[in-house]
């Protein structure tokens, strides 16, 4: 792949194409065709899959996607609102089931991930109130006996020649007109809710308790269960002995299934009580010996010699050799886990009906579809009830399906309603992990400072080598979501000399995205060496970018806003210092000014200044909250968090020695949204990869120590 490659969100797309997947376009389906899959409920008026409005006013609309944290819950009906022209207290929300009806207009199954949800859906959840609105408007203009053109709307309310109808007494003529195949959208001028600051819906439902997470589910006759899995990675069942478990008081069925043994109890501590005494023999498997300091060390080596070229323009060699002043460093970073609060859970009912199933899931059609082929069940016989999800961050968006496979199993073997929960150490040490990755670049500069040349070696696992994504990769065999943000780095293009290059080896320890994906590294690699090459030049690190960016007004905007509101060249407290960083992830551009202190080894990081260029800001108090969260969770990896694997197995297991970031460590942080009228861009993960060079950066002004690995050490 020469260039820059393709960015995540065309390679999504360009993927599932070649795996046979329909891409959907903005059409909203039919009332008629909906009710024959028995989508729509009796009675009230559902014009699409997206809504539904009661004779009580009521618009209920229906999420594609799930509501994880990131504030979908209000910002997709705030789409439909604005087009429908409704009450916004009249809004109810519901998760919809697994249906085609559903899918991701750019990826072709139903599914949450990628920062994709805003702008996936900004034209179809907006058509589909502005169809809703138009047969409305139709049903009041043939009440009233008027043209449709005498018809106006406003808070739910259809207003002619002076008679004011509410939507919900127009629903019963309404229900009986064609849906039109499309409807002109609102001119940004009229919007009303878009780009308002808007309170989330979900709150009040989370603070009373009322939200029903996947850990709440509670079904009739349903038992609880944990699972004994294999003790490393690659290890495999050879013998178990439940006797011992079966008289633990409360254990009602002990079964194997493919992850392991399955204790199946009245309650979870009844569970893991029998699991703790189930005599099991595994046997070593290949990966059973992986020692994660070890394969950095081997991935160092590996990055000695050049990869499968992903970018490459120039004589990179030749311009290296007559630079002026070279840069060479090596960054390492660790397996990650995604320590959502919410550990994994699936609550699974199998009947002569079908498979009902209660989860919080990224990933409905592909865990519809690996429930039906464990079942036996034609895929429509799977209910999928998503609930909401106390964090997801990718682990529950697995092309495997792996705990939700894991539950339908457990459910089939005991013959009865089983929620399978996973503890937290048990979800800790379940692997699919952020991959580990080693960097090694070399960057040479001219006799004005600037990068005339940049190599750059790469070794890391491919989190798309052998699921069904795979088929969309390049020929070469480079993973697009290991190298985005390098390949495609606005500074990289502005290097005339330049190449990467990318070693993918397998050691088998399961992995999978985790919020940014790759630019959780790349982003750290490409900014620090920025700043190097700053500090190498004599430059001021903002002046540095801001003469790279030049050509690049998005990322320009954002560094200079970020900059200015934070006093960037300003006098600092004794012991303070400054790092900046700027990254562009998921179609938005975010620059960070983190402001660090040192006290010993410890790192501390008082205040971070965000700005942020997500296009069309449908709810700006939703991508504040985004970016507050998204450089939380960034600062966990790089103070804190890392896995170490031994033996095959991650001697992490809970909050106490995997450590996340501490209520009390958290920074002030200021939010900045630049205006725009380009199309949104992602918002859950653009925050996360600037903090960590950042504060790298901040560190090297104050000490003059630039690290190179994370978590940060000094």
């Amino acid at each position: 792949m020469n260039g820059h490659g393709s960015t995540r969100r065309t390679f999504l797309k360009t993927s599932v194409a070649a795996t046979g997947g329909l891409v959907i376009a903005f059409h909203v389906p039919g009332a008629k065709r909906l009710a024959a899959s028995g989508l729509t409920p009796a009675g009230g008026f559902a014009p699409n899959a997206f809504l539904r409005i009661g004779e009580d006013d009521t618009v209920t609309v229906l999420l594609a996607h799930s509501e994880m944290g990131q504030g979908i819950w209000t910002t997709l009906p705030m789409l439909i609102a604005e087009e429908l022209d409704c009450d916004w207290s009249s809004i109810r929300v519901e998760h919809a089931p697994a249906a085609q009806a559903y899918a991701h207009t750019a990826f072709g199954i139903q599914a949450t991930g990628g920062s994709t949800t805003t702008w996936s859906e900004f034209d179809r959840y907006r058509q589909a109130g502005a169809a809703a609105r138009s047969m409305l408007v139709q049903a009041a203009a043939q009440e009233v006996g008027v043209p449709v053109s005498e018809c106006r709307t406003g808070n739910g309310v259809v207003t002619a020649s002076g008679r004011s109808l509410r939507y919900g007494e127009l629903t019963a003529i309404a229900a009986t007109l064609t849906p039109p195949e499309s409807v002109p959208l609102r001119d940004p001028s009229e919007w009303s809710l878009i780009g308002t600051p808007t309170r989330r819906l979900d709150t009040p439902e989370k603070i009373t308790g009322r939200a029903k997470f996947g850990i709440d589910v509670q079904l009739e006759g349903m038992l609880t269960a944990v699972v004994a899995r294999a003790p490393s990675f690659g290890a495999t069942l050879k013998s178990f002995d439940a006797s011992a478990a079966r008289a633990v008081p409360g254990v009602r069925h002990v079964v194997q299934v493919p992850s392991g043994v399955a204790v199946v109890a009245d309650h979870s501590w009844a569970a893991i009580k029998g699991r703790e005494i189930l005599d099991i023999e595994w046997t070593s498997g290949p990966t059973s010996g992986v020692d994660s300091e070890e394969l950095l060390a081997e991935w160092a080596d590996l990055t000695r010699s050049p990869g499968v070229t992903a970018a490459e323009r120039g004589d990179t060699a030749d311009a290296l050799a007559g630079a002026e002043q070279t840069i060479e460093s090596l960054f390492f970073f660790p397996y990650l886990a995604h320590a959502a609060m919410e550990p994994l859970n699936c609550a699974v009912r199998i009947g002569p009906d079908g498979c009902d199933i209660w989860t919080g899931t990224q990933f409905q059609g592909p865990d519809q579809m690996a429930a039906a082929a464990i079942t036996g069940l034609d895929p429509e016989q799977v209910r999928i009830h998503t609930t909401f999800l106390g964090g997801g961050f990718g682990r529950r968006a697995n092309p495997a399906a792996d705990f939700v496979s894991e539950a339908v199993h457990v459910a089939k073997a005991a013959g009865v309603p089983v929620k399978t929960i996973w503890t937290r150490d048990d979800d800790t040490r379940g692997g699919y992990y952020r991959p580990a990755f080693v960097h090694r670049a070399r960057l040479g500069l001219g006799a004005n400072g600037m990068p005339v040349a940049w190599d750059h070696d790469m070794a890391g696992q491919s989190i798309l080598a052998g699921t069904f994504f795979e088929a969309g990769m390049p020929e070469n065999g480079v993973d697009p979501s290991s190298v985005e943000g390098l390949v495609d780095s606005p500074y990289m293009a502005e290097v005339p000399n330049h190449r990467v290059g990318v070693h993918t080896p397998d050691p088998g320890i399961p992995v999978l995205w985790w919020r940014s994906v790759g630019h959780t590294h790349t982003a750290f690699v490409v900014e620090t060496l920025i700043d190097q090459a700053a500090h190498a030049a004599g430059a001021d690190p903002v002046e540095y970018r801001r003469k790279l960016l030049a050509e690049h007004p998005r990322h320009l905007g954002v560094l200079d806003l970020a900059a200015e509101k934070a006093g960037w060249g300003s006098n600092l407290s004794a012991g303070r210092a400054r790092g900046v960083a700027v990254h562009e992830s998921f179609g938005s551009f975010v620059a960070e000014v983190a402001e660090v202190s040192v006290s010993g080894n410890e790192i501390r990081v008082h205040r971070v200044t965000a700005a942020i260029d997500c296009g069309i800001a449908v709810n700006p108090e939703a991508i504040e909250a985004q970016i507050q969260g998204g450089i939380a969770y960034g600062l966990s990896a790089t103070l804190h968090s890392e896995i170490h694997l031994k033996e095959g197995a991650a001697r992490e297991s809970n909050f106490d020695d995997y450590k996340v970031l501490r209520l009390a460590e958290m920074p002030d942080v200021d939010v900045h949204i630049v205006p725009s009228t380009d199309p949104p861009g992602g918002v859950g993960e653009p925050g996360t990869p600037p903090i960590a060079p950042a504060v790298a950066n901040a560190v090297f002004a104050l000490t003059g120590q630039r690290l190179t690995e994370l978590p940060l050490k000094l």
